[in-house]
């Protein structure tokens, strides 16, 4: 087998697992190649690709242009980027891995009190020596917690904030009275509910047709001017432009993101200059932890699809 990991930022794949008993000849890549030209002339003859997240995408138009691919190894068990139909079609098995699901609502929370104490704007202006104090912060307790998506991840960001004491509201299209109950939240009436009363708004669904845009000009117009806005999720499920306008305006206060529409951000992207940003570079899944289940999982998946007994199929 010769088998191609691909954005491996950090250099990490090897040390992570250990792959020594693999049959095979592996070429690990560090940089990220956008180009779809580029990408499909680097993974010519390699039958066995092995994904980190989301950050190369693999479409039908990828796919058709790999003919000696036979597996896909993701990191997760869900992969937005992959062209699953496709990949179907040709015969190519896709396969993924478990994670940590604690480490994406734990950098949620960082980014959240990184914005209510203006903790990025502090320690710059210590370091700079700066004057002392320059910012007031904002109180979590008692504040409104508005979570897009009560799922794995948003119920677990609900009860960081009920432990701080926030008023935690909840909603989504399939969100039940009884679902919020059991969480120990409220549920909001309807999103316009959900973003209008938020203090602070996180978002936590999953990207799909019905959550694309779902967070678009109308309803940031609806936040407070005093709301921050939050996503870990997905960059599309938020309607980008209208949150950079609102930014630029001064009509929310700020958003903390780690996910956009284009990864790495583009060096020229107005979230690396809007001083009410407080964006971190996609690092919801990127702990030690998480990084060990990935990659073992992914050196498990390569020897079992070797042996003809696939494991953690994606279909």
């Amino acid at each position: 087998m010769r088998c191609a990991v691909l954005d491996d930022y950090q250099g990490v794949a090897l040390t992570s697992a250990d792959w020594t008993g693999l049959d095979a000849t592996v070429d690990v890549f560090g940089d990220h190649l956008a180009d779809e030209d580029a990408l499909v002339a680097r993974l010519a003859g390699y039958d066995t690709v092995v994904l980190m997240r989301e950050r190369t995408p693999f479409p039908r138009n990828v796919l058709e242009k790999l003919p000696d691919l036979r597996l896909l190894v993701t990191t997760g068990m869900r992969n937005a980027s992959v062209d699953m139909a496709t990949a179907a079609e040709r015969g190519v098995t896709v396969c993924g891995t478990g994670g940590v699901a604690t480490s994406t609502p734990e950098l949620t929370w960082a980014l959240i009190t990184g914005l209510a104490r203006h903790l990025v704007a502090e320690n710059t202006g210590l370091r700079g020596n700066a004057p002392w104090q320059q910012t007031i912060g904002v109180d979590l307790a008692g504040a409104t917690l508005g979570v897009l998506g009560l799922g794995r991840i948003g119920s677990r960001v609900a009860k960081v904030g009920l432990a701080f004491g926030c008023d935690v509201l909840a909603w989504s299209q399939n969100l039940t009275a009884d679902a919020a109950d059991a969480a120990g939240v409220r549920l909001a009436a309807s999103k316009a509910e959900l973003v209008s009363a938020a203090d602070f708004l996180t978002i936590h669904l999953v990207l799909s047709d019905r959550s694309r845009g779902l967070v678009g000009a109308d309803e940031i117009a609806l936040m407070k001017p005093t709301a921050y806005l939050v996503n870990t999720s997905r960059a599309p499920i938020v309607d980008q432009d209208a949150l950079v306008a609102a930014l630029r305006d001064g009509r929310i206060a700020g958003a903390g993101l780690d996910v956009f529409d284009v990864e790495p951000l583009p060096a020229d992207h107005p979230y690396r200059t809007l001083p009410n940003v407080l964006a971190t570079p996609h690092l919801g899944y990127v702990t030690r932890d998480g990084y060990a289940i990935f990659w073992r999982e992914v050196v498990e998946d390569i020897a079992a699809f070797a042996a003809g007994t696939p494991v953690r199929v994606i279909t």
